[in-house]
This record gives structure tokens, sequence and C-alpha cells, in this order.
């Protein structure tokens, strides 16, 4: 008895969203893999670029990972692009071919 005289007057809470449904990460040979060179705005650091990659923030950093281990290279993932330090770029799409991917080198 004591819920059928309550209300809500105010509430801070927002209202209840729908749960969004995430896309699903395509498979690895759907994706096509870019590895370029950067050198402008590094202090004359040469860095592999990988781009293309569909994935989640978390599946990026162990793709990453496991390529700075493959490697012996540092690296980090900026905006959905992962760096690797130093012209890494055939052995970074060996590995990524490895691994399932349509990778090719950009750049010259």
């Amino acid at each position: 008895m004591a819920d059928q005289n309550r209300r809500v007057v105010y509430s801070t809470d927002p209202e209840p969203e729908a749960p969004v449904a995430r896309p699903k990460t395509p498979p690895p040979r759907q994706q096509q893999v870019r590895v370029g060179l950067e050198r402008k705005g590094r202090g004359g650091k040469t860095v592999s670029l990988v781009t293309g990659v569909t994935a989640t923030p978390a599946e990026l950093e162990k793709l990453c990972k496991l390529l700075k281990n493959r490697l012996g290279a540092g690296g980090a993932v900026k905006e959905q692009v992962i760096e690797i330090q130093g012209d890494q770029r055939d052995k970074i799409v060996a590995i990524l071919e490895e691994l399932g991917y349509q990778a090719k080198k950009a750049g010259g």
C-alpha cells in the first residue's frame, strides 16, 4: 500500500537507453591494412604506421603488443593507428599476412 502512494517528482537518473548493438569486428582476411612510414614531426625518428585495422581498442592494443614483442621494438596505439618504432614495414607486413590480414606496404 505504501508503494501506491509513492511517485517520482524529480530524478537525476537519465532515461534508460536501449542497449547499443556493437558492430562485429570483421575477420582479418576482410580487412585491407596499410603499413606506411613517417618521419615528420618526430625529431628525425622513423615510425612505421599500421592503418586500416578495424577492431576494438582492446583488440588493437593486443595486436600492437604482439607486433612489439615479435619485432623487439617500442610502439603505441594512437587514434586507431598502430605506431611501431623504426622502419619495420617488411617485417610488419609479413607478420600481418601470417595472421590473415591483407597487408600492403604504403608509400615509397
